[in-house]
């Protein structure tokens, strides 16, 4: 694969304004990266922005904490595709996983996916299920990814970037072995630099979600030099 087709061109901090949004689309048209991804406001803006291209545009939902109802999430998720979103990244309710209720988890995934399927544009949209992997244990961590591939995960997300820590090698490998096929892995939160990327695509990553994408990509094309 195309190696800047392995990043999601992130800006998700809540003070961005139009003209960055602008920027990060005007760059990921120039690098060819896979998504753009931000707050559900800026979605129609990013779809005018990434029209003709096949850059992605990606939106998060239930961001950054995943503790709101089902419903919020489900209808959050119509509107970001009826609005041009190719792709969803929404957060598991993290609180629920830890407490043992696997039901209301699954449920909350499960609704969200049949947004994505049974939705107003009739395209194909993809789910990444972000399982914020700093605050669970190794068996919640492999239960989360368990309820993630039932619910119909197209991949399992490491973690937000907002919360107490981010993507871990171990963590993108452990993820990996866990889904054994079913699901693709993204590493997100923390991947700064080339070395970085690199170890996570290694481990395993099939995609990563940073704002630090223009600095790995050129330093990837001068190591191509």
């Amino acid at each position: 694969m195309k190696f800047s087709k392995y990043f999601d061109h992130t800006l998700l901090k809540a003070d961005a304004t139009a003209a960055e949004v602008k920027r990060v689309c005007a760059e990921a048209r120039e690098y060819d990266f896979a998504s753009v991804c931000v707050n559900s406001y800026y979605t129609p803006f990013v779809a005018e922005e990434l029209k003709d291209t096949d850059v992605k545009v990606c939106t998060v939902i239930g961001f950054p904490l995943g503790a709101m109802s089902t419903l919020s999430k489900k209808l959050e998720t119509v509107d970001a595709i009826e609005n041009g979103a190719d792709e969803i990244d929404m957060v598991i309710n993290v609180g629920a996983l830890k407490a043992g209720d696997y039901d209301e988890v699954l449920y909350d995934i499960k609704e969200v996916k049949d947004a994505c399927i049974h939705n107003p544009a009739w395209k194909e949209v993809c789910l990444k299920v972000i399982i914020e992997t700093c605050l669970l244990t190794d068996e919640e961590k492999r239960k989360a990814c368990e309820l993630a591939v039932e619910g119909g995960a197209d991949f399992v997300k490491t973690s937000t970037g907002f919360s107490s820590g981010g993507a871990t090698t171990a963590d993108v490998a452990f993820m990996k072995q866990t889904v054994a096929g079913k699901a693709w892995v993204k590493a997100s939160g923390g991947i700064r630099d080339i070395r970085t990327a690199e170890a996570m695509i290694h481990a395993g990553a099939d995609r990563l979600g940073t704002s630090a994408t223009v600095a790995i990509i050129k330093e990837y094309i001068s190591k191509q030099i």
